[in-house]
């Protein structure tokens, strides 16, 4: 299961080919614990039924901090969730092992098992949607943090005098580069007369990420410039994890990731940018993940059959 800010989603893994699910469920997530469980003991059984077989094991990647013994302290993109013990509650409702990580780590996992980054020691994935999930493999190994915590990196602050964040904070990377800032981007050049194909597509009515999306697939030419100024915002912290970890390559993952390199080439080029002495290292390649939306939920179960 992949529990994030807008979304519940479900897959059931065979272990033997893990890139391709056997069945995949979704539904709208809830800020009440109560409620989440609720939707992933339905899930479970609607994916049971699917596929006329039980589980084994029960992964999930939820977004938040969440510690080693499968507890979530905090999650401000799901309703600001606090102190919800999510592997006890899930192991008593499903009556089967369950095993929590945060949601970017689970992705990374996958997609440095079975996805874009295989055969890499050291990778950093970006995922980008509500917020900003990052996670990373060093040595070619999970890497967690002492308390389980690394990889909130969309909290790193870029802008110490810029609007404030839910969490309280001005400025932080995700507030500027995360699949929701793209959208208000996007909307505010459409507002101030920068991106009149996002006004032609919309006809009169709101405009919606499919409106978005469109024009950039088209390669509508004011939008390919809301994705420049979109792409520096997310080069500038991705050169960050590069100055702090050297990894061998970046993954960019969430559902951005549908409109392919008219989004990564971009990101790509931008990055070099903000790395001090680019010039004189190696460059890091920016690649798009291979395992979609379902990264999360796919290393959920590639975590569960590990441990």
């Amino acid at each position: 299961f992949d529990i994030g800010g807008t979304k519940v989603l479900a897959v059931v893994l065979d272990e033997n080919d893990p890139r391709h699910p056997r069945a995949v469920r979704r539904a709208p997530t809830s800020a009440d614990p109560a409620l989440i469980v609720d939707t992933v003991a339905g899930l479970r059984e609607e994916l049971e039924a699917a596929v006329g077989d039980r589980a084994v094991a029960v992964g999930v990647g939820i977004a938040g901090l969440v510690d080693r013994e499968g507890m979530l302290h905090y999650s401000p993109n799901i309703g600001g969730v606090t102190g919800f013990a999510v592997g006890r509650e899930l192991e008593q409702r499903l009556g089967l092992p369950v095993v929590v990580d945060n949601d970017a780590t689970a992705a990374t996992w996958a997609e440095a098992q079975a996805g874009v980054a295989a055969g890499h020691d050291h990778v950093a994935m970006v995922s980008l949607g509500t917020g900003i999930g990052v996670g990373f493999v060093l040595n070619g190994r999970l890497y967690r943090g002492a308390h389980g915590y690394a990889g909130e990196s969309g909290h790193m602050v870029v802008d110490r005098n810029g609007p404030r964040h839910l969490t309280g904070a001005r400025g932080p990377w995700e507030l500027f580069a995360s699949g929701t800032a793209f959208g208000v981007l996007a909307r505010e050049a459409a507002a101030a007369g920068r991106a009149p194909s996002l006004v032609r597509r919309a006809d009169g009515a709101e405009i919606t990420d499919t409106h978005i999306d469109d024009a950039v697939a088209a390669g509508e030419p004011d939008m390919l410039d809301v994705v420049d100024e979109f792409a520096d915002q997310v080069g500038l912290g991705i050169a960050d994890l590069v100055h702090v970890l050297d990894p061998g390559v970046i993954v960019i993952g969430g559902g951005l990731v549908c409109l392919g390199d008219a989004l990564i080439g971009p990101m790509g080029r931008a990055t070099p940018r903000h790395v001090v002495g680019g010039e004189h290292r190696p460059p890091v390649p920016v690649v798009a993940a291979e395992l979609g939306a379902e990264a999360a939920a796919i290393g959920a179960a590639l975590l569960a059959d590990d441990r």
